[in-house]
C-alpha cells in the first residue's frame, strides 16, 4: 500500500528539521554581556538574566554594551532598558503615576485616634492622611498640598474630615500645630487654613470663618505691643505691623534634642537664643534653609527671628481677604470692613518693606 505523497513530503521536513542546527543559548547570543552581567551576579539568580527577553535586535543589544562598557549599577541599567526581566519592572503591573497616588491614599489614611495615656500623640476626631515613613503623625502645611491630591481623586469625605481635625486643634489650643503631637505644640506652621478651606464641600460653614478669625487671632495676638517686636508680630519702623516666624517653647527641641544641643554648642551666640531660631526655623516649614541663616552653610548661624518672610505675610493677607469676604457673605459688616484694612495695611507694608529697592 503507498502512503500518500503528503505523508511523505511531512516526513522529509521533519528529518531536515531534526538535522537543523540547534538555536543558539543566551550565552552564545550575547558573549561578553553575558559574561559580565553572570561573573558581576547583576542579578542574585543566574537563570533571571537567561530567561530575560530582549526589547530589540540581539545583534543591536550587544553593540551597544560593547560601546557603552557599562558596569556595576550602570551595567544593571543597561539589562532593563534593553530586556523585560522576570521579576524586575515588567512583571510589575502597568501603572500610571496617577494610578500610584490613588492606591497610596488607603495606605496613608489613619481612623480618628484617642491615644492613651503617656503617648505623645494628640487626639484627633476624624480619619486623616499622614506624609508616610517616620511622620506617623498630621502634618499642618503639608496637609494643604495632600488636600489638593485628594481633591483630583473625588476624595472629599476625607477632606472634610481632615478640616474638622484641624479646627477640632483650633478649638483646643487656639491654633494649628505644625504637628498632632505634644512636643508641637509651642508652634504651628504657615497658615494654610484659609486655602483649605477652599477645598471644603460646604466652604461658608460659619464654622470655617470661626475657625479662620481663631487663626488670625493667634498670629496676631501680640499686636498691641508697644515694643519694636513680640512674638510673631514685628512692629516696623513706620508702625505697620508684620509677622515672623516663632515658637512660644525654649529651649531645643524634643524631636531634634541632640541636633539642637550641637547646633547651639557650635554657635557664639546665647544657646537660648539659638534654640528659638531652630524652633521658629521649623515653624516656618523650611527645616532648614539657607535663607534663615547668616552664613549659608553653618546652620549654628541661623537667625529666623530676625527675617520678617513675604511668603508668611503673603499667607496672612491672604487669610485677612478670605476673612472679610466670608464676614461680607454672612452679612457682618464690620468684620468684613476691619479684616478689608487689615488686608489692606498688610498690602502695603509688603510693598514697602518686603521688596528689594
Amino acid at each position: 500500500m503507498r502512503r500518500p505523497v503528503h505523508f511523505a513530503v511531512a516526513l522529509a521536513a521533519l528529518l531536515c528539521l531534526a538535522q537543523a542546527a540547534p538555536p543558539p543559548s543566551p550565552q552564545q547570543i550575547y558573549g561578553p554581556l553575558f559574561e559580565a552581567v553572570q561573573s558581576e551576579r547583576v542579578f542574585e539568580d543566574g537563570k533571571t538574566f537567561v530567561d530575560a527577553v530582549p526589547k530589540g535586535d540581539p545583534a543591536a543589544i550587544v553593540e551597544a554594551y560593547r560601546r557603552e562598557q557599562p558596569k556595576g549599577a550602570a551595567l544593571r541599567q543597561f539589562v532593563l532598558r534593553h530586556f523585560s526581566v522576570p521579576g524586575e519592572q515588567d512583571e510589575r503591573p502597568a501603572q500610571t503615576l496617577r494610578d500610584h497616588i490613588r492606591a497610596l491614599w488607603p495606605q496613608l489614611t489613619r481612623p480618628a485616634l484617642n491615644p492613651p495615656a503617656g503617648s505623645s500623640a494628640l487626639s484627633l476626631p476624624a480619619p486623616y492622611v499622614v506624609p508616610g515613613g517616620r511622620f506617623r503623625e498630621i502634618y499642618y502645611w503639608d496637609s494643604y498640598f495632600t488636600m489638593l491630591g485628594l481633591k483630583a481623586d473625588g476624595q472629599q469625605p476625607l477632606i472634610d474630615s481632615m478640616l474638622a481635625d484641624f479646627e477640632s486643634l483650633i478649638a483646643r489650643y487656639g491654633f494649628i500645630p505644625n504637628g498632632t503631637r505634644t512636643y508641637y505644640l509651642g508652634r504651628s506652621q504657615p497658615p494654610f487654613l484659609s486655602l483649605m478651606v477652599d477645598l471644603a464641600s460646604n466652604p461658608t460653614d460659619p464654622r470655617h470663618l470661626a475657625a479662620l478669625r481663631a487663626e488670625h487671632d493667634f498670629w496676631m495676638r501680640d499686636r498691641a505691643s508697644k515694643s519694636g517686636a513680640a512674638l510673631r508680630v514685628v512692629r516696623m519702623p513706620d508702625g505697620a505691623l508684620l509677622n515672623r516666624y516663632w515658637d512660644d517653647r525654649p529651649g531645643p527641641r524634643d524631636e531634634s534634642w541632640a541636633e539642637d544641643v550641637a547646633t547651639a554648642r557650635q554657635s557664639n551666640r546665647a544657646r537660648g537664643d539659638v534654640y528659638r531660631d531652630l524652633r521658629a526655623g521649623a515653624e516656618s516649614g523650611w527645616d532648614f534653609s539657607s535663607r534663615w541663616l547668616a552664613d549659608p552653610k553653618r546652620l549654628s548661624t541661623i537667625r529666623t527671628t530676625h527675617i520678617v518672610p513675604v511668603d508668611l505675610n503673603s499667607l496672612l493677607w491672604r487669610l485677612e481677604r478670605a476673612i472679610a469676604e466670608r464676614c461680607a457673605t454672612a452679612g457682618d459688616a464690620g468684620c468684613a470692613r476691619q479684616f478689608h484694612q487689615f488686608a489692606a495695611a498688610r498690602k502695603a507694608a509688603i510693598d514697602r518693606w518686603l521688596w528689594l529697592p
